[in-house]
Order: C-alpha cells, then sequence, then structure tokens
C-alpha cells in the first residue's frame, strides 16, 4: 500500500489541478470528467518529473526513499507535481481541443 500512496496523491491532486484550471479558464474546460482524467495524467507526470528531477532538496529525496514516500516534505512534493502537471496538462489538451473544433 505505502507503494502506491504516491500515485494516489498524484493522481488526486492533479485531478483537483485539472478541475481548478477548467473552472477558471472556461475556454480551455473539457468537463468535469475530462478535466479530471486529464489532470489525473498530468499529475502522474508532474509528479513523476519532480520526483525524478530531485525538488525538495537532496534530504527529502533520501528521506523519500527511506520513509517509501511517507514523510511531509515528499507528500508536498508529490502534491505540488501532481497539481502543477495537471494544470499543464489539462490546458494544453484543453488548448488544442479549442484548435481542432475551429479548424
Amino acid at each position: 500500500m505505502e507503494a502506491l500512496l504516491p500515485i494516489i496523491i498524484q493522481l488526486i491532486s492533479g485531478g483537483v489541478g485539472g478541475n481548478i484550471v477548467g473552472g477558471l479558464l472556461k475556454n480551455l474546460s473539457l468537463g468535469t470528467t475530462g478535466n479530471t482524467v486529464a489532470g489525473g495524467i498530468g499529475g502522474l507526470v508532474g509528479g513523476y518529473l519532480t520526483q525524478f528531477l530531485g525538488a525538495g532538496g537532496a534530504e527529502v529525496v533520501a528521506n523519500a526513499a527511506a520513509s517509501s514516500g511517507l514523510d511531509i516534505g515528499s507528500i508536498i512534493g508529490q502534491v505540488a507535481g501532481g497539481g502543477v502537471g495537471g494544470i499543464i496538462l489539462t490546458a494544453i489538451v484543453g488548448f488544442i481541443k479549442n484548435s481542432m473544433a475551429k479548424a
């Protein structure tokens, strides 16, 4: 279960981020389900990149490895990376959808 916790955090924070951008930028919204799905996928990618790039410093990465991602620094990094990834991917997909609809 501990190995799944980072993935669950990234999915949820990405979905929330996707719905936030969809609510703030109506022209990029994909609907609630679309925002959640695109945000969740973006959350996984963003969370992975955050961990891969070592955001949060070497101590956070070392602590995350030692405690299977259950320390507060690691959780905050996953939420931030997942949320930002969800926002970015939802905005990109919404922009592409709008561009294709105009063509």
